[in-house]
This record gives C-alpha cells, structure tokens and sequence, in this order.
C-alpha cells in the first residue's frame, strides 16, 4: 500500500515536471478556435469600461468566465502551486479546480496540497477524482474529501486515453457509468465531468446528463496532449499523441445535444478564445497550461497578471462584437472556416 501511495505521489510531481520541462503540445491538431472569425463591427457604441463579464459559478460571483482549470496536487511542490494561483484567482474574483484528490483519500497527510480556502475563501472552487475511482471509493470517501477542501462542487475527469497509454494507469473501464451515477444521486455538491484533452462527445454527453452530471467541460483537443504526457513518461504510442475531438467542434456537439452549461477548455490561450468559446455555445472558459507556466515563473502576480490580460482580451472581443454583456456576446455572428467548418458540416 505505500508502494503504491508514493507511486501515486511520483506521478503528480511528473506530470508537473513534463508539462512545465517538455512541449506536450497537441502537434498535428489545433483546438479549432484559428477557424473561427467574429463578424467585426467598426461603430460599436460601447464604453470599454462599461462592458459587464461578470458571471457565475456554483451560485458565487465571478468577474469573467475564466476558470482556472484543474492541475494539481498531491505531493509537496503543489501546495505552493495551488496556494498562488487562489491568490491571483481571489484578487481577480475568478474560479478554479484543483489536481484529483485520489493522492489525499489515500493519504490524509497531503490534504494541505489542495487546501486552498485559506488564501481564496471566496472563490468557486471545485475537487476533482478520476472516473476510475468511483469504484474504488465511496460516494462518502469522495464526499469527505471534497469537503475538507471546502469546495462548491467535483469535477469528475473521463480521461480513458492517458489512462491506457500511463503506465501505471487504470486498464478497466467497466461499470464507471453506473458508478457516476450512484455518486451523483448522493454528493451533496454538483457534479462536472471533464475530459483531460480529448474531448466530450454530444452522445456521451448525453449520458452524463442522464446520469445526473451538471456541468460538462469538454476539455478538448488542441492543447496540452495528456496523452503526450504519458508518452513522454512511457515512451510508446506516439502515433495517440494528437488524439481528441477539437475543443471548438466539442463545444458545438455537447452545446447542441444538452441542457447543461458547457466549459471550453482545451488549447484556450487567450481571451479571445474564451469569446469564441462562448459564441460557439459555452458558458464559460477554461485553461491550466498558460496559469502554470506564468506562476512557475513568478508566483501570484505573475499568474493574476496573465489572468487579467485574458479579461481584457475578452472584453476587446466584447467591445468589437457590440456585445455589452454575456447574453449578448453569446448570440454574436461568427464565420468558420476550414477544418472546423468541414467537422461540424460531417457531424
């Protein structure tokens, strides 16, 4: 058992160490977003600082529909991670997730990694767990540590590819929808499920609605490859590196085929791709690679930096669309283009 618990603890630290030290960028396949154009318009009328982005989460304020998407913990260096980027997300009035807690159900001691509470009381934040796990724990083991934390809600990650191609990684995918829906009947906090850079498809997320999920973010292709991750720790199956449904075409499929809010996620870069996202049919925008890198190279300020520059960006994309908040942003003409014209048009 603490074999496998420093394993699991390795693991973590790795995946940070790979993101950060090696281009595990989707090579052959973009998120789609360089397809798509807004309509411009050269007589806006609209005061810049007057443009309201503000949203919610989880029923808590935000200040735009940024959300600083899973990515760690676990393991002694996380703690500083997650702990300065709640304090950029706190100061800009942002939401965010935290790394899966697989790390802390099985050992008490690394709950501090993803104790964020403490320098972000209140943002919207949500825990995480693999799909896999839900068979292995308890929907009140989840419960308990989604607690600890002090999160609003848990996005459950679908990430079946890294899973196959890690190799230490779950191999049986049996029973794990069944498995979600017994924990979304009993967890007291909603439910996200979120891809890891493959993407979600309308049918399967279909199947999460039934299920009982609240939120899908799609987290598709075009970004950081967490198959290229696992390839890069492995050194086998290159030929997956770019697997996944683009994020513009995901968002489109699971937008069209639910009800339920939809995340972009998956090779945002900028602002302007959270507009795109949102006039594709999402609600809100989400990233990891752009954070971390910023806070890896200077803490909070550097990361609350990056964070404002994508409001910014976002509310330029408002501004030159006449769109004077979300609602409106949401219905802003768009021309696409390319491959992602040609995906949407075989869907």
């Amino acid at each position: 058992m603490a074999q496998h618990q420093a394993k699991t603890v390795r693991r973590k630290a790795e995946h940070v160490e790979v993101t950060l030290g090696k281009n595990v960028q989707c090579r052959a396949k973009s998120a789609g977003f360089d397809d798509i154009d807004f309509v411009h318009c050269a007589l806006p009328e609209l005061d810049f600082d007057k443009i309201d982005t503000r949203s919610k989460l989880f029923g808590k304020p935000m200040s735009a529909p940024i959300i600083i998407s899973s990515m760690t913990g676990g393991y002694a260096g996380a703690e500083k991670i997650n702990a300065e980027l709640a304090k950029a997300a706190q100061e800009l009035g942002l939401a965010m997730g935290v790394g899966s807690q697989r790390a802390m159900i099985e050992q008490k001691s690394l709950a501090s990694t993803y104790n964020i509470r403490k320098v972000a009381p209140d943002i919207p934040l949500f825990g995480n767990i693999g799909i896999c796990q839900l068979k292995k724990y308890s929907p009140a083991q989840i419960e308990a540590a989604v607690s600890a934390i002090g999160a609003d809600a848990l996005a459950v990650h679908l990430n079946p590819l890294q899973e196959i191609i890690q190799p230490e990684g779950d191999r049986d995918f049996t029973g794990c929808l069944p498995a979600l829906e017994r924990l979304c009947s009993k967890l007291n906090v909603p439910v996200i499920a979120k891809e890891v850079g493959s993407g979600i498809s309308g049918e399967v997320a279909k199947q999460l609605e039934r299920a009982g999920v609240k939120f899908i973010d799609v987290s598709g292709a075009g970004g950081t490859s967490w198959s290229g991750v696992e390839i890069e720790r492995s050194g086998c199956h290159y030929e997956y590196w770019d697997w996944g449904i683009p994020t513009a075409v995901a968002v489109v499929d699971v937008a069209r085929s639910t009800r339920l809010p939809v995340i972009a996620s998956g090779g945002m870069r900028c602002g302007l791709d959270v507009a795109k996202g949102i006039a594709l049919g999402a609600s809100y925008g989400a990233a990891a690679q752009p954070f971390l890198a910023a806070v890896s190279k200077g803490g909070a300020k550097a990361a609350a930096c990056e964070l404002q520059s994508w409001i910014d960006s976002l509310k330029m994309a408002m501004l030159l669309t006449r769109a004077h908040n979300l609602e409106k942003l949401a219905k802003a003409k768009l021309l696409v283009t390319g491959q992602t014209a040609e995906r949407l048009r075989l869907l």
